[in-house]
């Protein structure tokens, strides 16, 4: 089928783009929208064929909500290792999310929190069954862009130090990695930044790591849902789950047309969890915009200026961090947190904070036309790290969702193990032990000590008063 949208009930205005869209005041993410303006969506090509809305009421096994990277890897491991055809549905387009807006970078991470971080949290013996498990993750992900078409670039990431006072703390990073945890991370210099990768004249100094494959984030997801639908997958998109009772054990999701009657549901929706979907999710997730441009086609002489030897993708030390790369084809990505709401996020400062950091970076690119500008939410977790459960064992629904920005390259290996978890092959694996297996998402909390739903209605307040304070700790 085409993967044109349709929905009997919307109109062609409610299937346009709608740049203000926030899922903790929407009730849904809309039925059929089309992508937003990125330039993983200008360059990706057509996208694979459909299954189409949903027409009609009927019976699923397991049906996944979401049809990004983390939905699909789903279904994928669901058919190819457990010989299930899951049923996706997708409110919009499929990868209609963070697959077809984030920046791309596959780090060999997931979560908010650094490795000297999971140390202080659980010990040393966690923090080391945890980096396993991760970096399981990430050679699964490097092993898929070598299979899949997705301009995959294998050139490691550089953490750079935006600031002098920076450098001490890099340093530090790179000796746990490489004591406890066995990498061969190494730090640089200003110059030797210069010589082996770009002139980024921001740079203090970078922390190297090798594992990190920069990706086409909508190219990889396509080539999942590719995989997934010749195993006899049904992908739907245009259709928004918009009702949802279980009824004798049996999930009842309502949709525009028809209602899919399921025995187990995973759910996959990332940032764009709304809080009406299922309340085992409500106040669990806090989604958080990012902001992201690419600009025009540079010219040789322009690309030359910025000293570009190579595609490794960076992230900078600030709090409200900076990630960046140049891009197959000489154009620049950049992208970093900005607004704090759906309704503000068109307005004109959260663009010139980019471009201003553009600016800053390489200024020989200073006022560069930029050809795409976009947003979307990330999925942020009250404790900073995500979760793949079953949160309810008395409810047949899972959940893979809270990756904070770094689940470009975990969601595939979160998609793996909740096929696991889904299919009940999880009972003796010790590894569903660890902190991101075990347990549920976590309501927010007061400076990490009380945590309740009621403080929900707070966040963005705290939200705006921690942009600020991270902005002057940061630059000043």
């Amino acid at each position: 089928m085409s993967s044109v949208p349709f929905t009997a009930s919307a109109s062609p205005a409610e299937r346009r783009y709608d740049p203000r869209y926030d899922p903790l005041v929407a009730p849904d993410p809309g039925a059929g929208r089309a992508y937003a303006p990125t330039w993983w969506v200008a360059s990706a090509g057509q996208p694979p064929p459909d299954d189409g809305p949903v027409r009609g009421d009927f019976d699923a096994d397991v049906v996944v909500i979401g049809a990004g990277a983390t939905g699909m890897s789903t279904a994928l491991y669901l058919a190819q290792e457990h010989g299930i055809a899951a049923v996706v549905l997708e409110a919009n387009q499929t990868s209609w999310g963070c697959s077809s807006r984030s920046g791309g970078q596959g780090q060999n991470a997931s979560g908010r929190l650094k490795r000297s971080q999971w140390i202080a949290r659980w010990g040393l013996d966690t923090a080391r069954a945890l980096d396993r498990e991760i970096r399981t993750g990430f050679e699964n992900f490097a092993e898929l862009t070598r299979q899949i078409d997705c301009e995959a670039y294998d050139g490691g990431h550089l953490y750079m130090a935006h600031r002098p006072e920076k450098i001490d703390y890099l340093r530090d990073e790179s000796r746990v990695m490489n004591e406890q945890f066995g990498y061969r991370t190494r730090m640089l210099t200003p110059g030797q930044i210069r010589e082996e990768f770009c002139d980024e004249r921001e740079a203090a100094g970078a922390m190297w790591e090798e594992h990190g494959i920069g990706i086409h984030p909508l190219k990889f997801t396509f080539g999942l849902m590719r995989r997934a639908r010749a195993l006899g997958v049904k992908v739907h998109p245009a259709s928004p789950v918009q009702g949802w009772q279980t009824i004798g054990g049996v999930h009842h999701l309502r949709t525009p047309g028809g209602t899919v009657r399921a025995r187990r549901v995973a759910v996959c929706t990332g940032g764009y969890t709304g809080q009406q979907l299922h309340p085992l999710l409500k106040n669990k997730i806090m989604p958080i915009l990012s902001n992201s441009v690419v600009t025009r086609e540079l010219t040789a002489a322009e690309m030359a200026a910025c000293g570009v030897r190579s595609e490794t993708f960076l992230t900078d030390t600030r709090t409200l961090r900076f990630y960046y790369r140049f891009l197959r084809g000489n154009r620049l990505q950049l992208g970093s947190r900005s607004a704090v709401t759906g309704a503000d996020a068109e307005a004109p400062e959260h663009l010139k904070l980019l471009t201003d950091a553009i600016a800053r970076k390489f200024p020989p690119l200073a006022g560069v036309a930029i050809d795409h500008s976009w947003w979307g939410w990330v999925d942020v977790s009250h404790d900073m790290m995500p979760r793949i459960t079953r949160p309810d064992p008395a409810q047949t629904i899972w959940y893979a969702v809270g990756y904070g920005g770094n689940g470009v390259s975990f969601s595939t290996w979160a998609g793996k193990r909740l096929a696991q978890r889904v299919t009940g092959q999880d009972a003796e694996r010790a590894v569903f032990s660890l902190p991101i297996y075990d347990g549920p998402l976590e309501f927010p909390n007061a400076f990490g000590v009380v945590r309740s739903s009621l403080l929900a209605p707070f966040r963005r307040i705290g939200q705006r008063a921690l942009y600020k304070w991270y902005w002057l700790r940061d630059e000043k």
